[in-house]
């Protein structure tokens, strides 16, 4: 009717497409429409149904929708940016699908399912700015959520835009120490390098061990060394397989130096050939090769290190000079087990780790004083013990236990055996021993990020939140493709903080980047409680009951090991706060 009001609403409006779409499709047309369908299926869809957001419109490679508030928006755009990024990293370049997205806070215009005006153009003017993998907002939502995400908002000042007649304030979105962060770290002051996995050229699959297993070798010798800053082997290894340039390893990484390489394993000889590689010019700095006898293994690598040092005009101190000589094992046989025990041990899954510790306890019963296996042993016993894979849990924190101090006594300057003696006491409780012996491996190695990270677990679990985001932050450094267990520590730690937006942007991260996790929907829960929203905490609940239907709070309050009790109360009353459970 002619005289019918004109429906407006405020709305936070959310537009985002693909970058390259054409390009893409030109390249690849199934591939990409199949890889579009499982991102928007699995990821980007459940996230904005998760942020109460609504779906406008979609065009063929893109989304209009329509959130309550600017806060949900942004949460929501953050955690699909965070989660894209995950899942892009074992994807070649050439076919990655990236979004890039805009988000404005503006008076729209409402005509049936469908919405229209300034505000709607404002936010597919930013979505056009952003960089792939981007987050652009206008000022209105840079005013409506600063300081309550935990996010960074850098100011890149008016933009003109096409058809809208003033320019528009914009602002790039990253995240917050302690966060995943959007966008790429920096270079550290020291001299900053990322060891590659080594290519496996012995045309044999089933060395792919032999190959992975040098190359962390070498990561570990290398971090030893305090002058230098070393990208831990989670990262680095997720370009194995992949062609992707030098420089961009080193902006995604935030390191100066790369160093790449091969390994060829036959009979009784093995060939590596390495090359040290500026990742600011792409130019060598140093290459070699090394034909060697297999027996000769520990020694080589050995040289390969010296040789890196030397050429990064690094100068070593005595200790570091002897802590690189080798104290493994000089039995090839044994440290071939061990090097097949570390790939299963990392997996993770229940069958892996079983896999891991029979390999393990073959490589003592070849070299008895073998240090490394008995870390790899301790840190079996903890899995069982966590995920309850044993009849006797409390028997698992016993024998990892003795197996942690049979590797202090072994070398005490190996880091590894003080980590696992941390892991182990976290576990026991017995807080302020746990953070002495994690305190002792980061001391080591100051570039374990694994002992960075187990170090802000301790300390979360001790009540001590912020230093705990502080090691939690080196460890994300160290390890810009974390795992994504960081995300849910960090959670614990601001929710013990009272800061529950923050946290709740970390789990949501968290669950896209693994699906299954109940303890992250958990906290969730807690978090929504804690917040007043009751039906975004119930079904946060009802989801965690579709990935463990046997979940017990009862059990989680006996494992899990907070120095406070209050600090799980506070799991317990946000949870209450919602009716649950």
């Amino acid at each position: 009717m002619e005289n019918q009001r004109t429906e407006r609403k405020l709305a936070a409006i959310l537009a985002a497409d693909v970058v390259g779409y054409s390009r893409l499709m030109s390249h690849d047309e199934e591939g990409t429409l199949r890889l579009l369908k499982a991102h928007l299926g699995e990821l980007v869809e459940p996230h904005i149904a998760a942020h109460r957001g609504r779906i406008v419109k979609r065009t063929g490679d893109g989304l209009l929708v329509d959130f309550a508030s600017a806060v949900e928006a942004v949460r929501c755009a953050v955690a699909i940016q965070a989660g894209m990024a995950d899942r892009n990293r074992a994807t070649m370049d050439d076919s990655r699908v990236e979004f890039r997205i805009g988000i404005n806070l503006g008076d729209v215009i409402i005509e049936g399912d469908d919405i229209y005006g300034d505000g709607v153009n404002i936010a597919a003017r930013l979505e056009a700015l952003a960089e792939p993998g981007g987050i652009f907002v206008s000022r209105a939502v840079r005013d409506s959520v600063r300081d309550k995400l935990g996010i960074v908002l850098e100011d890149l000042g008016e933009k003109p835009v096409k058809n809208i007649a003033r320019p528009v304030r914009v602002f790039r979105v990253g995240l917050a120490a302690g966060a995943a962060r959007l966008a790429a770290p920096a270079v550290p002051d020291k001299p900053s390098i990322a060891v590659l996995p080594f290519a496996n050229m012995s045309g044999d699959a089933e060395q792919e061990y032999f190959s992975d297993g040098i190359s962390e070798d070498l990561i570990t010798d290398l971090s030893k060394v305090s002058a230098l800053f070393v990208i831990a082997r989670n990262s680095s290894f997720t370009y194995k397989g992949r062609s992707v340039k030098v420089q961009e390893i080193g902006r995604e990484l935030g390191v100066r130096f790369v160093l790449e390489g091969s390994i060829r394993k036959a009979g009784n000889r093995v060939r590596i050939t390495a090359q040290l590689v500026d990742a600011t010019t792409g130019g060598h700095l140093w290459a070699d090769r090394f034909d060697r006898e297999l027996v000769d293994i520990f020694a080589t690598q050995d040289e390969v290190v010296h040789k890196i040092v030397e050429a990064l005009a690094v100068q070593l101190s005595r200790v570091e000079e002897q802590d690189l000589k080798r104290g493994g094992t000089k039995n090839l046989e044994a440290y071939e087990s061990w090097m097949r025990a570390r790939q299963l041990l990392g997996r993770g899954t229940r069958e892996t780790i079983a896999q891991a510790r029979a390999l393990h306890r073959h490589a003592l019963e070849l070299d008895p004083n073998f240090c490394a296996p008995h870390v790899g042993l301790a840190f079996a016993a903890v899995s069982d013990y966590v995920n309850a894979w044993v009849p006797d849990p409390s028997g698992a924190l016993d024998e990892g236990e003795r197996w942690a101090r049979r590797a202090i006594e072994l070398d005490e300057r190996q880091p590894g055996g003080h980590v696992a003696l941390g892991n182990v006491l976290v576990w026991r409780r017995r807080h302020d021993h746990a953070l002495a012996e994690l305190n002792r491996a980061v001391e080591l190695d100051h570039n374990y990020a694994q002992g960075h990270a187990l170090l802000g677990m301790a300390l979360m679990y001790s009540g001590r939140h912020a230093e705990a985001l502080e090691a939690l932050g080196v460890a994300m450094r160290l390890d810009p493709h974390f795992p994504n267990i960081l995300l849910h520590l960090t959670a614990q730690a601001h929710f013990s903080r009272g800061q529950y937006e923050i946290a709740a942007t970390h789990l949501l991260d968290r669950i896209a980047r693994n699906p299954n996790t109940d303890a992250s929907r958990m906290l969730l829960a807690a978090c929504f409680g804690h917040l007043g929203r009751l039906d975004e905490a119930r079904a946060a609940w009802a989801g965690l009951l579709e990935v463990n239907p046997d979940f017990s709070l009862n059990q989680r309050a006996n494992v899990l090991p907070y120095k406070d009790p209050a600090d799980f109360q506070r799991i317990v009353d946000g949870l209450a706060q919602a009716g649950l459970p």
